[in-house]
């Protein structure tokens, strides 16, 4: 797998938050939206927001259904190449980075170094190597 193939996971569960939040945005909108009943009709178009809302809110859930999908998918992917490598220090390395989505420096820590710079040179020497 090259970087790019595992890093596709880290931008698939940021995308799912975006929809997360765009679908909450959408939900407090629609419960804002009340009908104005005065007994008379009105004459200049009619709008229905709340109708509107909900078509909005229905595309959006069924594009973020899709992207959890692809998200379960690209983790068993990587889950799949991680575990097929042999240095457990380099699938610790991996899963941190990749499934968890850590920083170079909390990565160093998790493994017992200070330096950010030990676990990103290892992590790149192996996928050079591995590619």
């Amino acid at each position: 797998m090259t970087k790019k193939e595992l890093s596709q996971l880290y931008y698939l569960k940021k995308e799912i938050k975006e929809q997360q939040r765009r679908i909450a945005e959408l939900e407090a909108a629609a419960t804002k939206c009340t009908a104005n009943i005065s007994g008379m009709p009105s004459g200049k178009g009619i709008s229905d927001k709340i109708g509107q809302y909900a078509a909005q809110i229905a595309d959006l859930k069924a594009i973020l259904d899709l992207n959890i999908k692809k998200c379960f998918y690209e983790l068993n992917q990587i889950d799949r190449y991680i575990q097929s490598v042999d240095d457990s220090q380099m699938r610790i390395i991996l899963t941190l980075r990749y499934v968890q989505g850590l920083t170079w420096q909390k990565i160093a820590y998790a493994i017992g170094e200070h330096d950010e710079q030990y676990p990103r040179r290892k992590h790149n020497a192996f996928l050079r190597k591995r590619n």
